[in-house]
């Protein structure tokens, strides 16, 4: 009995473990050791505590690049008036070819701006020329002379799902500090954007927020790929509603601006409206999806084939048309004056002909 009282007073005078001895004579088990107050609580730190988005989010940063456009106009009094835009843009390959929205580099009326500077995630600074820009679908490719880029993975829209998991990443609002990085999911798919000269088809929407200066930017899925640019938002009464162009859709602007410097699309020289189930029930028509002309231009392609108002496309060049992005995608396909077949309905009942591209 002395010699356990003797054991526990030592126990608490040195802090160290105290070990029992079995009781059938066996060795004790290890002591483990005692922590102290001055080990650091984040040595050995698992790599799984840190969340998928932030590691997702390190390696978009060196790919997500701060563009600052500017330019200068006269003003009524013959005096230089300097104006500038800040947005945001991604590099796709080693080369340095840069991915953006064209209003990013267009300056007031839509030239594009005298000057561009392309900032990386490392603080380096670069003057950027313009490859090419399209404005119909507001893209645009940069390209800039620098070593050492880390490119982006292109990924494939037509795989997300209503609902998936997605990080925007852009300079909202200029901010010092930074990109800002916003996470949401994809609230809806097949989006029309229509705004002034601009017609977008296929966009995604999300509830990522999006805000002025990240256009141009990417959206990505979880695994980092790009499956979208950001470029729009809708204000007034909407909360949570951004809009991006679908990768799928840009990507053979992206392409066709690298290789010529601009997109030769055929055109049909008409306005058009997506035909859905709902349209179709309340006015009677004979489809439930295409694309209706709400007008056709007086002497444009589609004038000289012979549709009018109210006709609806249902295939062009051999490619079914069910909505507005398939009649987009299908016209990036043919140039100015190529003729190709046009299947539509007039009146309820389908017809066929040749249209000759402007």
């Amino acid at each position: 009995m002395q010699r356990i009282i003797i054991v526990l007073v030592l126990a608490l005078i040195t802090g160290a473990n105290l070990i029992v001895a079995c009781n059938d004579g066996s060795s004790p088990p290890a002591a483990t050791p005692a922590t102290t107050g001055s080990a650091d609580p984040t040595e050995g730190a698992s790599s799984n505590e840190i969340s998928p988005t932030a590691r997702l989010v390190e390696r978009l940063r060196p790919s997500v690049v701060h563009i600052l456009s500017e330019a200068a106009s006269l003003d009524d009094f013959g005096q230089l008036v300097p104006s500038s835009g800040v947005g945001t843009g991604f590099i796709i390959d080693k080369e340095g070819h840069i991915v953006t929205n064209n209003h990013v580099v267009s300056i007031d009326g839509g030239e594009a701006a005298e000057e561009i500077t392309v900032t990386l995630d490392d603080g380096r600074e670069f003057s950027a020329t313009i490859v090419g820009r399209d404005p119909p679908t507001d893209v645009a490719i940069l390209k800039i002379e620098a070593d050492e880029l880390t490119p982006l993975e292109l990924g494939e829209s037509s795989e997300l799902l209503v609902g998936e998991d997605v990080v925007a990443m852009g300079n909202a609002l200029n901010l010092p500090g930074g990109p800002t990085v916003t996470k949401g999911v994809v609230s809806a798919l097949g989006r029309l954007i229509q705004e002034s000269d601009v017609t977008i088809p296929d966009a995604i929407q999300t509830d990522a927020a999006i805000n002025p200066g990240n256009s141009g930017g990417p959206l990505v899925d979880s695994r980092g790929r790009v499956v979208g640019i950001t470029t729009a938002v809708i204000r007034g009464n909407a909360e949570g509603i951004g809009l991006a162009i679908s990768i799928d859709s840009a990507r053979p602007i992206i392409e066709e601006l690298i290789r010529d410097g601009r997109v030769k699309r055929g055109k049909l020289g008409v306005t058009i409206v997506a035909i859905t189930s709902s349209l179709a029930t309340q006015f009677g028509l004979a489809v439930d999806s295409g694309v209706g002309l709400r007008a056709v231009d007086s002497g444009g392609p589609a004038d000289g084939a012979g549709l009018v108002q109210g006709d609806i496309i249902v295939e062009l060049g051999g490619v079914e048309i069910q909505t507005t992005g398939d009649l987009f995608r299908a016209l990036t396909q043919h140039r100015a004056g190529d003729v190709v077949e046009i299947r539509y309905f007039h009146d309820g009942t389908k017809e066929s002909g040749q249209v000759t591209l402007g």
